[in-house]
């Protein structure tokens, strides 16, 4: 296998979650590997560093100007604002908000030009129809893929139906939480079954296969089925499937290497 160029199917897919659980890395820490990664070879290959709203004022002392920083506000509507307030500074390039999708909509007119906006919608019964109202806005669903519990990770039927729903709509989305590995597989220590980022980007080239395509767990199928993707369909895969936050950016680029997926240099 080739290795693939650049610009390519993992550009800005790797948002970077250093400080949230499992990593939890300190943030005077995380900020300079951050700046690292900004100039590393493989700097297109990642997105903006992710923040919790109790510790802006720390970033802002840390960041350096033009640093990309996404909001990740779990407490709702009601965090937006001062959240936005407290960002002084700093170089804000979206917000990522728990609520309900009109709730969203309605909070997502403080934001300033040119920030994104991420709805996370809670899953299970309601979960299309508030994908009905976020269709047609300028905004993203977020998908949580894991987490701390066997049950914050949902089964491949699950994932499958909301890629589907999300294809239908022409809504972008992005997830959350336990696709830090390219390929799906089960986690020794913790009996988790933990989805694949590769399994989700092939999902989203072809989500009428997406269930089928998310049980897959042969690395060498998956890479070869990637390296096989027309343009058209790297294009579909990531405008719909649009990043993912992890607590190591190391973690998925090795997976890339050892795949042949990117050219065999250092990884962090």
């Amino acid at each position: 296998m080739n290795p693939l160029p650049t610009p390519g199917p993992f550009d800005g897919l790797f948002d970077d979650a250093a400080v949230f659980p499992p990593g939890d890395l300190p943030l005077p820490q995380a900020v300079p590997a951050h700046l690292a990664h900004q100039d590393a070879w493989y700097a297109e290959l990642v997105g903006p560093f992710l923040c919790g709203a109790n510790r802006l004022a720390d970033l802002a002392a840390l960041a350096e100007p033009g640093m990309p920083v996404a909001l990740v506000l779990p407490g709702g509507p009601e965090q937006l604002a001062p959240a936005l307030a407290a960002t002084a500074g700093l170089t804000v390039v979206g917000v990522e908000l728990a609520a309900g999708a009109r709730a969203a909509l309605a909070a997502f007119a403080q934001l300033p030009d040119g920030v994104a906006g991420a709805v996370e919608l809670p899953r299970g019964p309601g979960l299309f129809e508030e994908l009905d109202v976020l269709a047609g806005t300028p905004y993203r669903a977020k998908y949580r893929t894991g987490g701390l519990a066997a049950e914050a990770f949902p089964t491949e039927a699950e994932l499958a139906a909301f890629i589907r729903a999300c294809a239908e709509r022409d809504l972008p989305f992005k997830c959350t939480a336990g696709l830090h590995n390219a390929v799906r597989h089960t986690d020794h220590a913790t009996g988790f079954e933990h989805h694949g980022f590769l399994n989700v980007l092939l999902a989203a080239a072809d989500p009428a296969r997406a269930e089928e395509v998310l049980a897959e767990r042969s690395g060498k199928l998956l890479a070869s089925a990637v390296l096989d993707l027309t343009p058209g369909q790297i294009e579909q895969a990531r405008s719909a499937f649009t990043a993912f936050g992890t607590c190591s950016i190391a973690e998925p680029l090795d997976d890339l290497a050892a795949l042949g997926l990117l050219p065999h240099q250092e990884t962090p």
